[in-house]
């Protein structure tokens, strides 16, 4: 393609051309559309003032599914064939508010309105999902999105009103409109972006992008952009090279084949939500807690792996489940335990010209008892100081099999197999898991620091085997802290 960057801009068709690949559709809007209304608080994606909805296509049946983002982690080429809807695109024509702005009005839910556009965003999304009702939604969807100095009561307020408002807007009404447009910006090429050195690559298809890899060793790949775009705004980094994997349609696959929940590495937290919970129900509050609303629309589980870092959060539940990852290139395919993927820190077994296809997550089997448990110093929206991760079955109230993961306890998650050897065959009761938290204590060397101490962590990570203990017997959790003197 010519190197244009075609999408719809709030009802209009638009293209930007000319910009670096890596420029952030904050920066875009701001400094190239003078949109000044999308504010940047944080450039990290964690405070919501630059929270903007973008909209696609939904299948063959004509419906946009929108969601809200964060626009200062996310790259302008990856806009390329949305719908994007900031906070000028609300109001009517003859000047008249948006029904989400005139609840924000009515129960004076602003006050000094820096973070204000971004709530009334999170808040346009949540009103375009259907599915959304109740309190526990609008807490949700408003977890991304910091308020300094008016309080969220007012802001509850208007969300519950706007639900209880809900009807057709605008947007509804130039719908069919709407996916002409974007049908015909995302025109089925393969978007290429040069400018300044850098290119950006979005390929379509499983092969286009391994022959691409192939080609471009030293290429960051991303996918939802939300460490990446973290890359720049914060560590000022220049990549040479952006592969794109969230076009890639087998990336973008979910499906239940032979006993296994196959997850594509560009499949979305939001996307996989439903089946890992149907199937893993443990994971729920764990999926809510990982990030905000605008960060779970754009992050995928594959970038969360294929990252590496020692707290993400999905690796422990995965390898205590027995997950596996497909790795490919032009070379051929292989698999290998998830626990093994991880070589150290910053390090994974993902050759030059490879890339992280998709995660293998076996169906639980009958009597299966799973958990995981997320410490972090709040509960919404934070980095894990300790993530533990507990896969049982038992027999005859004996351990017959014991999966145990870590994360935030080495350089890398981590399975606790020393502990799982010491429960093994063992009758399930407190003392057998007395001495197996004693075993845990040589299992790991954890390191201190602004989030918590080595003896912290050892002591949370003893701490969370007897909470799993107690969890599948209704007993009391044993809390090993010595008392104070």
């Amino acid at each position: 393609m010519d190197g244009a960057v075609r999408f719809v801009l709030g009802l209009d068709a638009h293209e930007a051309r000319g910009l670096p690949p890596t420029t952030t559709v904050l920066a875009y809007l701001r400094d190239h559309c003078r949109r000044v209304g999308t504010k940047e608080g944080c450039a990290e994606g964690d405070c919501g003032a630059c929270t903007v909805v973008l909209g696609e296509v939904d299948g063959d049946g004509g419906a946009i599914r929108y969601r809200a983002v964060n626009s200062c982690i996310q790259f302008l080429p990856q806009l390329h064939g949305k719908q994007l809807i900031t906070v000028e695109d609300l109001r009517g024509a003859d000047g008249a508010l948006h029904p989400v702005q005139q609840a924000m009005v009515e129960e004076h839910a602003s006050q000094c309105g820096f973070c204000t556009p971004g709530f009334v965003m999170s808040l346009f999304a949540l009103l375009h999902d259907a599915g959304a009702g109740g309190r526990a939604a609008v807490d949700d969807a408003l977890a991304g999105n910091l308020c300094r100095c008016t309080g969220y009561a007012p802001i509850i307020r208007a969300a519950q009103k706007i639900l209880a408002r809900r009807g057709a807007d605008k947007f509804d009404a130039a719908r069919k409109t709407t996916v002409k447009k974007l049908r015909a910006a995302n025109d089925g090429e393969t978007p290429t972006i040069r400018c300044n050195g850098q290119s950006y690559f979005a390929p379509r298809t499983l092969r286009g992008l391994l022959q691409l890899r192939a080609r471009h060793a030293d290429a960051v790949l991303v996918a939802g952009a939300t460490d990446a775009g973290l890359w720049v705004t914060k560590q000022l980094r220049r990549f040479g090279a952006v592969l794109d994997t969230g076009r890639v349609a087998e990336l973008r696959r979910l499906r239940e084949r032979d006993g296994v929940l196959e997850i594509g590495a560009a499949v979305t937290y939001r996307d996989a939500a439903a089946a890992l919970t149907r199937h893993y129900p443990a994971l729920g509050e764990l999926l809510r807690r990982l990030g905000s609303v605008q960060v779970r629309n754009a992050g995928t589980i594959g970038g969360n792996i294929a990252n590496g870092s020692p707290i993400g959060d999905m690796p422990p539940p995965l390898i205590a489940a027995g997950g596996r990852v497909a790795l490919r290139s032009v070379r051929g395919a292989r698999e290998i335990a998830l626990e093994d993927f991880f070589t150290g820190y910053g390090r994974q077994d993902l050759r030059a010209d490879e890339v992280l296809e998709k995660i293998l997550l076996p169906l639980p089997p009958a009597g299966l008892r799973f958990n995981v448990y997320k410490l972090s110093k709040r509960f919404d929206q934070d980095i894990s100081i300790v993530c533990g991760a507990f896969a049982l079955r038992l027999q005859k109230e004996k351990v017959a099999a014991i999966r145990i993961a870590y994360g935030g306890m080495a350089g890398v998650p981590k399975r606790a197999r020393r502990t799982e050897r010491a429960l093994a065959g063992k009758t399930w009761n407190e003392s057998t898991v007395a001495a197996a938290a004693a075993a845990l204590e040589q299992e790991y060397t954890p390191l201190s620091d602004l989030r918590g101490s080595a003896a912290y962590r050892t002591l949370a990570a003893k701490n969370l085997l007897h909470r799993f203990y107690s969890d599948t017997t209704g007993g009391d959790v044993v809390n090993l802290a010595r008392p104070l003197q």
